[in-house]
């Protein structure tokens, strides 16, 4: 991380802190552009249309602002390459199986910081019935027309193992990569997969679809953004679904995996997934 790229992560966490943890929007004119570039489908895009969507929200501000977030607010992995800031948070939700437990899953925030300010946000929420119609943000260029950083030699190894497994492996089908290529104790954070080598090559290998065919050079579907930070490989990719206000029309929303090389294998994986509510039982 350069010196530039970390202070543009200490200026992220400090609106984190100040802003979205304590509460205090006034301050966000200190931190964010006025034509400030929303992608979460929820929130009208502008600072304004930003402090509004968490005004009414209807929390109190925490007074004084607090010297540091608590260890459960912070995220649990973070990175800044270029013009970009990225952020993985865990979170605890009932398991919708069975209610007395609960299980972990994450979220992700991608920041892109423009003359000292934070410019456009990118996250993993999806649109939530009753928010009606929402002005969503529109990026002058894509994700990686932005400068994302100047890769190492290590860095490119952390790329092309991520990119074995997100592009050969899913998209292409080679489960059998997986041997060579991830660790027997693979790392799984996302809720529906179990853990281990095996247990994602058994999960993958009952997607439909999911064939093997001869590996291209090309994406099947390419993400608009990579990251790379040492160890950790970082890819978004734009997904469109339904409106719940109005099934006729679909919105743009993001998803991500992030991907942790270590000893020259595949070792952690994180994505946005949750447990799906299951479907009710077929009446008899």
């Amino acid at each position: 991380m350069t010196a530039q790229e970390k202070k543009n992560l200490d200026m992220v966490m400090n609106w984190w802190r100040e802003v979205l943890y304590a509460g205090h929007f006034e301050v966000a004119p200190k931190y964010q552009a006025e034509d400030y570039i929303q992608h979460n489908p929820n929130a009208n895009t502008g600072r304004a249309g930003f402090v509004e969507f968490f005004t009414k929200l209807g929390r109190k501000p925490i007074n004084p602002i607090p010297k540091a977030m608590p260890a459960d607010q912070m995220p649990v992995v973070s990175g800044a390459r270029g013009d970009f800031v990225w952020l993985i948070f865990e979170h605890e939700a009932k398991d919708p199986r069975n209610p007395a437990n609960t299980y972990h899953y994450n979220s992700f925030d991608v920041l892109r910081i423009e003359n000292g300010k934070v410019q456009e946000h990118w996250d993993s929420a999806q649109k939530m019935a009753g928010t009606g119609a929402v002005r969503t943000g529109v990026s002058p260029k894509g994700p990686m027309q932005w400068n994302t950083g100047k890769l190492s030699k290590e860095e490119e190894k952390t790329l092309a193992m991520a990119t074995e497994e997100l592009k050969d492996m899913l998209q292409y089908g080679h489960l059998e990569l997986a041997d060579k290529s991830m660790d027997p104790g693979y790392i799984q954070h996302n809720p529906n997969v179990p853990q281990g080598r095996d247990g994602f090559k058994q999960f993958m290998s009952r997607i439909p679809g999911r064939t093997p065919r001869e590996i291209k050079p090309e994406w099947v579907n390419a993400p608009v953004l990579t990251l790379i930070n040492g160890p950790y490989s970082f890819m978004m990719w734009d997904r469109t679904a339904k409106d719940p206000d109005d099934p006729n029309r679909e919105y743009k929303w993001n998803h991500f995996d992030v991907v942790r090389i270590e000893n020259n294998l595949i070792k952690e994986h994180w994505d946005e997934a949750r447990i799906n509510v299951p479907a009710p039982a077929a009446a008899r």
